[in-house]
């Protein structure tokens, strides 16, 4: 197990050195100067020639991109232009509405879709099977904004349950904070509920005709107990796999949806620094959000060892 993870380590480490790179190409091959973009078309060449010196765009590509990633080693992920602030700084004030949207957005979906995905499995072809079925192929079809916008009028704007947008004004209590992510983060967790149920059905539909599920109900084992010691248990694996795409896309996912509830997150900054072309905030977000994206899949490679000890990578 310990030789596993240290692979995984290490592709980890080889895959973000790939982001870094790609991220450093991205904005070097932009057609224009990115100093010109970013000034507009009213700037004067001192102008643009003092933002190229600010940004290291004057030396040499070999000499950017060393200064580049010894920034990135050190956290150091550059200056926003127009936040006149550090990357991180402007990340890390952005982050709280975005982790725990993330985090209420996987687990409704996961508190959903796996017992639907169970009982349809365990009821194949019944009236419930196919509801779950039907219901969860409308989620994956619905654009997350659209249900959002739905979500909104009935419950906040007709009912008055929660607020509309925002997340609190200045010294908002963590409740209070948290009460304006219900709406979003139950937009979120709706959508990506369909994938997991699918999935969860689909593989609990491969398991529970094997020979050890038969033996178990031979020995006169409760019907609830085969079904979720042994049956859902060796099912985990595929299951685990979509969870945890699900968590890393929901990373991404969360951009359309603080935009529409107007949330001060980690996606609405990357909207904003593109629309403003940022390049330092739009290279810093990029690389957090790709970083995060390859930590999930780490440690859902880490969960196969501890439910399948048998996988090796």
């Amino acid at each position: 197990m310990f030789r596993s993870a240290l692979n995984r380590i290490f592709g980890m480490l080889v895959v973000m050195a790939l982001v870094v790179t790609i991220v450093f190409v991205i904005v070097r091959v932009t057609p224009g100067d990115p100093a010109a973009v970013m000034l507009g078309p009213d700037a004067t060449a001192d102008d643009i020639a003092s933002l190229r010196q600010r940004l290291g765009l004057d030396a040499s590509i070999p000499q950017q991109f060393l200064a580049y990633v010894g920034g990135v080693l050190r956290g150091d992920f550059g200056q926003s232009i127009f936040l006149n602030m550090p990357v991180t700084e402007a990340l890390m004030q952005r982050a709280e509405p975005t982790f725990f949207l993330t985090i209420f957005s996987l687990a409704i979906a996961t508190l959903i879709a796996l017992p639907v995905g169970v009982l349809s499995a365990y009821w194949r072809g019944s009236v419930f099977d196919q509801a779950a079925t039907a219901l969860a192929m409308f989620a994956a079809s619905v654009p997350s904004f659209w249900l959002g916008l739905i979500l909104m009028q009935v419950f906040a704007v007709k009912m008055g349950w929660f607020d509309a947008s925002g997340y609190g004004g200045p010294g908002a209590s963590f409740a209070t904070r948290m009460h304006h992510l219900v709406l979003p983060a139950v937009t979120l967790g709706l959508v990506s509920s369909a994938l997991i149920t699918r999935f969860t059905r689909a593989s609990m539909l491969d398991v529970l005709n094997d020979d050890y599920v038969r033996t178990a109900r031979s020995k006169g084992m409760s019907e609830w107990r085969v079904v979720v010691r042994h049956a859902l248990k060796n099912a985990l694996i595929p299951i685990l796999t979509v969870i945890g795409l699900t968590a890393a896309l929901l990373i991404s996912g969360a951009i359309v949806t603080e935009t529409v509830f107007s949330l001060p997150g980690v996606g609405s900054l990357i909207v904003s620094a593109v629309l403003r072309r940022d390049y330092p905030l739009i290279q810093g977000a990029l690389l957090v959000v790709a970083g995060l994206y390859v930590l999930v899949n780490f440690l859902i490679d880490m969960l196969y060892l501890i439910v399948d000890p048998r996988v090796r990578y």
